[in-house]
């Protein structure tokens, strides 16, 4: 994008902010990446009020703007907010209220949600929140269609994310959105986490980090499952791979990865197909054969039932400049 002004990413800052949900927007897009080229996002601060403001863990912030900064951006982050019930400033929902007009790009990590529920801007719309907060956010607010147990929801211009460590996940989508897999991979890297995640998972899992035994003896099966989604996979066959007996097997799988063997796969093969139908002008059918599904027709059933879309829809919304056929 050597030719378009990068787009402008804005942060919220404000008396009592939420260090880590702050800390995830700068990481995934304050950072300079040389390596993703000139178009990469520019970032700023927006201050909520008068500083010094205080942040979780004792820190003073101080910011070279206020919400006149809103007024400029393409897209506005809300690390989350000082407490559900809090008031919103009026200021602050006014200023969201003409970005939405104006057509930017509105996310909010854990309880930021609150602050967009304050604007009106999830009215009529899907959202989602930390699950503590989930029933508190439908009931002050029943227009929001409350999406307790995913880890983000994605409504074209506002998109919204669960719990902290959900918000990586967020902004690693939007990344994705804007310029590709491979930018979303390479900033994944850089911070050390899985590099997609769909915004349909549960938000917390059985044992979000596996024991040593467990990875050692889990971990190469989920490496060879990867290198082999063309092959078919029983849970025999995984099992005895991993050397366990199949309750066994079953029962730890599900404590490590918060799915059955069947949804990982099936997250897996989709997430193959994505990247392909991204980067690559392979015609529908071939990239069904790849990514593991056999059929176009499989394909499509997955897609639409996960992601709301066709491949070829899928295709022309994130393709990024290869010459693809019209049809699949």
């Amino acid at each position: 994008m050597p030719n378009v002004t990068p787009p402008l990413v804005v942060a919220l800052a404000y008396d009592g902010l939420c260090t880590f949900e702050f800390g995830v927007a700068v990481e995934v897009f304050g950072l300079p990446r040389p390596e993703l080229g000139p178009g990469w996002y520019r970032f700023a601060v927006a201050a909520v009020e008068p500083g010094p403001l205080r942040a979780v863990g004792g820190l003073r912030v101080e910011v070279d703007g206020g919400l006149e900064r809103i007024d400029e951006a393409d897209i506005v982050i809300v690390p989350g907010w000082r407490g559900a019930r809090e008031p919103v400033p009026a200021p602050l929902t006014a200023a969201l209220r003409r970005a939405d007009a104006r057509g930017a790009r509105i996310l909010s990590i854990c309880s930021g949600a609150f602050v967009l529920a304050a604007a009106g801007l999830l009215n009529g719309r899907r959202a989602t929140t930390h699950w503590r907060y989930a029933a508190l956010l439908g009931e002050l607010y029943p227009n929001i269609r409350v999406q307790p147990d995913v880890l983000y929801v994605d409504e074209g211009s506002i998109l919204t994310s669960a719990g902290s460590a959900a918000g990586i996940d967020l902004c690693l989508h939007l990344v994705r959105r804007d310029f590709g897999a491979e930018a979303a991979n390479s900033v994944a890297r850089r911070l050390v986490v899985q590099p997609h995640r769909e915004g349909g998972q549960a938000q917390f899992i059985e044992t979000p980090v596996p024991t040593a035994r467990e990875g050692a003896r889990l971990g190469p099966l989920l490496d060879r499952l990867r290198d082999t989604l063309t092959e078919e996979h029983t849970l025999a066959s995984m099992a005895a791979t991993a050397g366990m007996s199949l309750r066994t097997f079953l029962r730890r799988f599900q404590a490590l990865t918060g799915m059955t063997p069947g949804e990982w796969l099936l997250t897996e093969r989709l997430s193959r197909a994505r990247d392909l139908l991204e980067g690559s002008a392979l015609p529908v059918e071939e990239i069904a054969t790849r990514a593991g599904f056999g059929s176009a027709a499989t394909l499509r059933h997955h897609f639409r039932q996960r992601l709301g879309l066709s491949p070829v829809r899928y295709r022309a919304r994130f393709h990024r400049g290869v010459s693809v056929p019209a049809t699949g």
